[in-house]
């Protein structure tokens, strides 16, 4: 698991503490949503728009730091956008492993940063 905890340690010295705590909770909010989404529309094989999710996934991931998240949803896009569905679900299957210990790791992050 790769993390650049800058980005958020930049929040929190250039907004404070209260800001940057509600910055980025909302962050780690709709990254969890945005995965739950993607997940759903994968159960149900439902692909549209999937590649522009994981993207969105991937700059939200990014920003927060998150840099095997970021990583690996550009992999997804990548499989999805090349017609591979073998390739696509063995790294969707590791998404969901890394966004599983990102949002988790991220909140030791977050107490190392303050």
């Amino acid at each position: 698991m790769r993390q650049d905890v800058e980005p958020v340690a930049a929040m929190y010295r250039d907004m404070g503490t209260a800001q940057a705590e509600q910055v980025v909770t909302r962050a780690l909010g709709e990254l969890a949503l945005t995965m739950a989404g993607l997940a759903q529309q994968v159960r149900g094989h439902d692909m549209t728009n999937l590649s522009r999710q994981l993207r969105r996934l991937q700059r939200m991931s990014e920003h927060m730091g998150m840099i095997s998240l970021g990583l690996v949803a550009a992999d997804a896009r990548d499989c999805l956008e090349q017609g591979d569905s073998t390739a696509f679900a063995a790294v969707w299957a590791r998404l969901l492993r890394v966004a599983e210990r990102s949002l988790v790791v991220d909140k030791d992050v977050l107490d190392q940063s303050l």
